[in-house]
């Protein structure tokens, strides 16, 4: 049997059905019915290829980090770059995919993003100035935006309702994991390889989802086509959110306000994103870049305020426990990623258990339940790592890790599945956008925000550790005179051991203060979702979907 007859046997329902449609289509607009695709398996393993491939480059080029500023002559701070670059234009564009994708098509946008993407990966590999790889990180990360949130919005559109609940999951899934696996697939390619690969590897994935989009997603039709080009908020955009990027991602190594340029750019932001908002909202604007309106959903401002609670816990716990293990505990890097994988296992069985409980007509379990359970869980886990000592071991913070994992697993895809259940129409696309720039922007925030408490709170806490440490504390004196007299034992003289054993508590003292501060941070991650939990109760379960449409209908 030809493809094209089983095509016209699942699309014949449609046909018959063709004066109902039309009435629908009268009263949601144009270009918002989109019949179910049959193609849509297949379309969902090319979408999660690509947006896989672009969450993977934010975390697998940390490790190779060092090798690069070798190579390329730059100094730490200045390799840092490569990953700045990325994370800024990835950020700027995020919130104009749905204008881009509705100006030029779903599908030519997709297939224009990857192909940027892949050509920059390339041109990343084969650069031998630090210019040149900070120019194609750019290009990099302004292609990576649609292969998140255009990507999310077509799952959206081409999956029936009954579907979206195992869909999303699995889309979610590869976001979530993504990070986690990254520093350990970084770690092996440079150490087997060397740091172009990091790029290059990126070229046959790309290929095959882009193989999979040409051939099988295709637009929707009649769209109705964007107007004209919003200067002014591309622009104020573009200011704003480059400029509050720059304060998070460079704030810390510029002694944050105490640097002109953080308060001259902190300004600018403010006062940029303040005109955007006015702006996009303005009756004059007839074409917004940005659709700020769409936030008078409760469920998506609700959405929003969780997924900016999940950015901050999810890149923030993965940007300071490497850094804890590895510089307190003395992990070497593989046994770091190794100890992180189990995690991610338990993310994705959770995740697929929500996809199977939130599968159907109607859930199985209450979204809302999940998202208590996973926060519950998160916070657990954060108390669990908080208190760890300098003599903890891989199976202390293993345990911490699945329990970590598995609240994330159980809040993506449950917040994702009544956010969207609550957006109908060409809204879908603006609120993909918006859900993903939260997530970006949470974890810019918990990055900066940690990266500065674990240094203040380590002074801290070694400030009041050193002032115990007097002559006057008999249980000090005795525990130094015994350490130098063991010295003295082993050949040294009296004046060598007596430094010695000073030198020794002092490493002692640093290693407990660094373990309490990174304890502080890991609790600060729990207080952020126990603060964020009431946005839970803003969330409503939606109105069923009008019949005949996917999922986003």
């Amino acid at each position: 049997m030809s493809t094209q007859v089983l095509l016209n046997r699942e699309r014949r329902p449609e046909t018959q059905s063709g004066q109902n449609q039309a009435t629908t289509a009268s009263k949601v607009g144009p270009g918002v019915h989109e019949a179910i695709d049959p193609y849509r398996w297949i379309i969902l393993i090319g979408l999660i290829t690509a947006s896989i491939m672009e969450v993977l480059d934010t975390t697998i080029i940390n490790v190779a980090l060092p090798n690069m500023a070798g190579n390329l002559n730059a100094t730490p701070d200045e390799i840092a770059w490569v990953s700045t670059a990325y994370i800024l234009s990835n950020v700027i564009v995020l919130p104009m995919t749905a204008w881009l994708s509705q100006r030029f098509g779903r599908k030519r946008y997709l297939v224009f993003s990857i192909c940027l993407f892949l050509f920059a990966s390339f041109f990343c590999g084969t650069s031998r100035s630090l210019n040149e790889v900070i120019f194609w990180r750019i290009m990099q990360g302004a292609g990576g935006a649609a292969l998140l949130s255009t990507a999310q919005a077509t799952l959206r559109q081409i999956f029936p309702k009954e579907q979206q609940g195992l869909v999303q999951s699995i889309f979610i899934l590869g976001i979530v994991m993504a990070p986690t696996l990254g520093p350990t697939m970084g770690g092996i390619i440079t150490d087997k390889y060397t740091w172009p690969w990091i790029f290059f590897v990126n070229i046959p994935i790309g290929l095959i989802a882009m193989a999979l989009i040409i051939g099988f997603l295709h637009d929707q039709p009649n769209l109705t086509k964007a107007g004209p080009i919003d200067i002014p908020g591309i622009a104020l955009l573009t200011v704003g959110l480059g400029s509050l990027q720059y304060v998070l991602e460079e704030g810390k190594r510029d002694d944050w306000f105490n640097s002109s340029s953080i308060v001259r750019l902190t300004i600018m932001a403010a006062i940029s994103l303040t005109a955007l908002i006015v702006w996009e909202l303005s009756p004059r604007n007839k074409a917004p870049v940005v659709n700020f309106r769409v936030l008078k959903n409760k469920n998506l401002t609700a959405g929003l305020i969780l997924f900016l609670a999940l950015g901050f816990g999810l890149y923030g716990g993965i940007f300071i426990f490497p850094m804890f293990v590895q510089k307190v505990l003395h992990f070497s890097p593989t046994a770091t990623g190794l100890v992180l994988l189990p995690g991610g296992l338990a993310t994705g069985a959770a995740a697929i258990f929500c996809g199977r409980a939130l599968n159907g007509a109607k859930p199985l379990i209450d979204p809302r339940i999940l998202i208590f359970f996973g926060m519950g869980i998160f916070i657990v886990s954060m108390w669990m790592l908080g208190h760890l000592s300098p003599l903890s071991g891989e199976p202390d913070t293993r345990l911490g890790l699945i329990v970590r994992g598995l609240g994330l697993g159980f809040l993506f895809a449950p917040i994702n599945f009544v956010v969207f259940s609550a957006i109908r129409g060409p809204e879908i696309p603006q609120a993909a956008g918006l859900i993903n720039l939260a997530r970006q922007l949470g974890g810019s925030f918990g990055i900066a925000v940690l990266n500065t408490y674990v240094s203040n709170q380590e002074a801290m806490h070694r400030a009041n550790l050193v002032s115990y440490l007097t002559p006057s504390n008999s249980a000090f004196m005795t525990r130094q005179q015994g350490i130098a007299h063991s010295f003295v034992s082993k050949g040294y003289s009296h004046e060598a051991g007596h430094q010695a054993s000073l030198h020794l508590l002092d490493n002692l003292v640093q290693r407990q203060a660094a373990t309490m501060a990174y304890n502080d941070a890991f609790l600060l991650l729990g207080i952020t979702f126990a603060v964020a939990i009431p946005a839970v109760f803003l969330l409503r379960q939606a109105k069923k979907a009008p019949a005949g449409g996917g999922g986003g209908h």
